[in-house]
């Protein structure tokens, strides 16, 4: 009995393995789900200005579908790179990411595009070095943290130096300009010393100085003070066809858009009246022909992913892996972060700013950058279930 009982119970365990790897991947399918979005809205939205642009009225959507296809092969190909690597390889690619913002900012070298200086031209493709920062800053403030918590906890020390690397990286990104870019990165960063237990007072005086330095930036460039007051009231006479046109027009697709949609291709403001209507404000798109319904969808697929790479942060640092699960918490907050500044900026929720929605807008950059983060959380995923003994680099 003892034996027929042991064969039982060794069976039951069996099958429950097996159901388990059976159970279909929450991020996967995620970001499945979001690149087919993604691709079908971004055609949708950029049909019209393809065809008067370039003569095709699939030419984003041929681009699009190349870089997708490319992201899933990234994707595929970063869940296969052990993070002890990430963990050795971090200070590098940091340094790698720091001295191509500086080179997108020599004339000659760097691409200008409506004023700004954010892409190297490589012919074939323009990099963005803004995108891979936010990765390779991750993983380099998820390695420091993993070597120096205890210092980061004890002393002011600990906590400027991430602040230094930070602060050299967010001036870089202002004389591009790319502020979006700087929100994410001190969002994301700020949040990860603050789960890693840096002591609250010490952000205040971080705080103090982030408020002054974008008081001084309001005073500089007037443009910022304009594009602020003109949030508040997009539909007064002097900004409904000037700073506050793309906001009111965004509005204006929501309002169309109700409950269930105008129907998928149906949306008028397309056609030449939402200026980036296929990358920044592609939201907008999905409200118009989609409705509320649209993009509640999105929205609680982002928020399942979100949550889905949080719990994987938590689950890490309970099995001691310190350095998977800073990873985790920084890569979610990226994500987190631009789709509430991309939701926030499409609803009239905060200021317009030029910030692409993680695999819905059109853009190669962002779509493989993303792509290779959700490699990295699969990674992360994979060596939680899969125990290997331990790594004298990562704990």
């Amino acid at each position: 009995m003892t034996v027929i009982a042991r064969k039982a119970h060794g069976a039951v365990r069996v099958d429950r393995e097996q159901s388990i790897n059976h159970r279909p991947n929450i991020l996967l399918v995620c970001t499945i789900v979001l690149m087919g979005i993604g691709l079908v809205m971004m055609t949708s939205a950029s049909t019209e200005i393809a065809n008067s642009t370039y003569g095709d009225p699939l030419y984003f959507f041929k681009r699009q579908l190349f870089f997708m296809c490319l992201g899933v092969f990234c994707m595929l190909a970063t869940a296969h790179v052990d993070m002890a690597l990430w963990y050795r390889a971090s200070a590098v690619l940091l340094i790698l990411a720091i001295v191509l913002l500086v080179l997108v900012l020599i004339p000659g070298v760097g691409t200008v595009v409506n004023g700004s200086a954010r892409w190297i031209d490589l012919k074939v493709y323009r990099l963005q070095p803004s995108e891979m920062c936010k990765l390779f800053m991750v993983l380099y403030i998820s390695a420091y943290l993993h070597r120096r918590r205890d210092e980061l906890h004890a002393s002011w020390a600990g906590f400027i130096k991430p602040m230094v690397i930070l602060a050299a990286c967010i001036v870089l990104l202002h004389f591009e300009p790319d502020h979006g870019a700087m929100v994410i990165l001190m969002t994301t960063v700020f949040t990860m010393l603050f789960l890693a237990g840096a002591r609250l007072h010490r952000f205040m005086l971080i705080v103090m100085v982030c408020f002054a330095a974008v008081v001084g930036l309001a005073v500089m460039k007037p443009y910022v003070i304009t594009r602020l007051t003109s949030f508040l009231n997009p539909w007064a006479e002097q900004y409904v066809y000037g700073e506050g046109y793309q906001l009111t027009q965004a509005l204006i697709a929501f309002g169309r858009g109700e409950w269930l949609g105008m129907g998928l291709g149906n949306s008028l403001q397309k056609l030449y009246f939402l200026p980036e209507a296929h990358t920044d404000f592609v939201l907008s798109i999905v409200a118009e022909e989609l409705g509320l319904a649209g993009v509640l969808l999105v929205l609680v697929v982002f928020s399942v992913l979100i949550a889905k790479g949080l719990q994987l942060g938590r689950t890490a640092e309970r099995a001691g892996l310190q350095f998977h699960g800073c990873v985790a918490y920084g890569i979610s907050m990226v994500f987190a972060t631009q789709v509430f500044i991309n939701f926030g900026v499409n609803t009239g929720l905060l200021p317009t700013k030029g910030l692409t929605l993680p695999f819905l807008s059109y853009g190669g950059n962002s779509l493989l950058i993303c792509s290779v983060m959700m490699g990295v959380l699969l990674r992360i995923e994979y060596e939680l279930n899969n125990p290997v003994p331990e790594k004298e680099d990562v704990a």
